[in-house]
């Protein structure tokens, strides 16, 4: 690829040089014509892979129909997708947006609200360190990143931060200024920690006991990655709010945040967003939601997980390397040494395409109907790099 062939694009991250022109399934093409299995997918975006046929034929069809008709009127794909999300989920009401990181912001600022009106003024947001929540200000702030601590001073404040699974952490931590606790079921960035059932559990019953929401960001996890249409699933618990992003829209850009009726204290005016909600987006959304939903689908994610982490922990026997950990169809290997970039750049000299979130482990996030002869021959390609 020629170098000015990018140089209108802002520096944003270090990207290699393949320049990728189309997509099936697993596995993307490159402009030489050479095929690549991903096992990034967009950071677990592209849930149905690349170029699923609902996802093409949603918006081949609402595109023929109607494309946005602003936010201040209502549409059919939004309500039948908001429909849906509520009928499935613990929530009641939906507002959809346009990136994780926006609808992590209306969490945020529902929660806020709702402590201006329950609780005495309350603001605090407790979050974790090593947690991740997106990149507007707020959102940054809220995240515990160690490398973020002194970028885009000064900070949003009001967000203490507990260790990660430590219940009395959080306990010590909410006062009277503490309106929520907001947490990843699993923390993908900061290696794929899944919390424990335990945790989610003894956290819900905290936030009741002390009067405070308990939301969850169901960004990355959501959407059938853990083998559950959401990670909350797996304790047992109902949440008071959710966001939802990634995998929502299947590739298309579609997040929303969830809540209960009783926490809804958004006023006209209050949230909003020029292209939230459209048609477009929100039937792409329906789409996906609707094969998720099919009989066997969510089970057979779940089992697929279950082959994927148990040929990592061979290959990891094999080769002497570390322990397999998460959830479903998001998982990450330890290397035992920081060797992640190095080896992400040799499987991508192989046709792979991996993510290492730390310098010491590797994160997979392939789609969700990726085949387990796939899977068999990400094992065999990543065992040539390790190799």
């Amino acid at each position: 690829m020629q170098t000015e062939n990018v140089s209108a694009l802002m520096r944003v991250a270090e990207r290699p040089p393949q320049l990728f022109v189309s997509g099936s399934g697993s596995w993307l093409m490159d402009e030489d014509g050479r095929r690549y299995l991903d096992f990034v997918q967009g950071w677990a975006v592209n849930c149905l892979g690349h170029c699923p046929a609902e996802l093409t034929r949603a918006l081949l069809e609402q595109a023929g129909r109607l494309v946005n008709c602003s936010p201040a009127f209502f549409n059919e794909p939004a309500t039948r997708l908001a429909r849906l999300l509520a009928a499935h989920s613990c929530f009641d009401q939906v507002f959809f947006c346009n990136s994780g990181a926006e609808a992590n912001e209306g969490a945020i600022k529902l929660a806020r609200k709702w402590g201006a009106a329950h609780r005495g003024g309350a603001y605090e947001i407790v979050t974790f360190h090593n947690a991740f929540h997106g990149r507007t200000l707020a959102t940054m702030s809220a995240s515990g990143k160690p490398q973020w601590n002194r970028l885009f001073e000064p900070k949003v404040a009001g967000f203490p931060k507990a260790p990660y699974g430590d219940l009395d952490a959080v306990a010590a931590l909410i006062g009277p200024n503490t309106a929520a606790v907001m947490l990843e079921p699993v923390q993908g960035e900061a290696g794929v920690i899944a919390a424990t059932p335990q945790f989610m559990q003894g956290l819900r019953a905290l936030t009741r006991e002390r009067g405070v929401l308990l939301v969850v960001d169901e960004i990355q996890t959501g959407m059938g990655r853990t083998g559950r249409l959401f990670a909350y699933e797996h304790a047992g618990i109902e949440p008071d709010l959710m966001t939802l992003g990634k995998g929502l829209g299947g590739g298309v850009p579609l997040a929303a945040l969830l809540a209960r009726e009783a926490v809804c204290c958004f006023e006209p005016g209050d949230q909003g967003g020029t292209f939230n909600g459209n048609p477009l987006m929100t039937a792409a959304g329906a789409a996906v939601l609707r094969a998720l939903l099919a009989p066997g689908f969510l089970e057979a994610v779940a089992r697929k997980g279950g082959y994927l982490r148990s040929r990592l922990e061979q290959l990891s026997a094999r080769l002497g390397l570390g322990a397999v950990r998460g959830q479903g169809l998001l998982l990450a290997l330890e290397l035992g040494a920081d060797t992640g970039a190095a080896l992400v750049e040799r499987a991508l000299a192989q046709g792979l395409l991996l993510n290492a979130p730390r310098p010491n482990l590797l994160r997979f996030m392939p789609a969700l109907n990726v085949a387990e002869s796939e899977i068999d021959t990400m094992i065999e390609l990543l065992g040539a790099a390790l190799d």
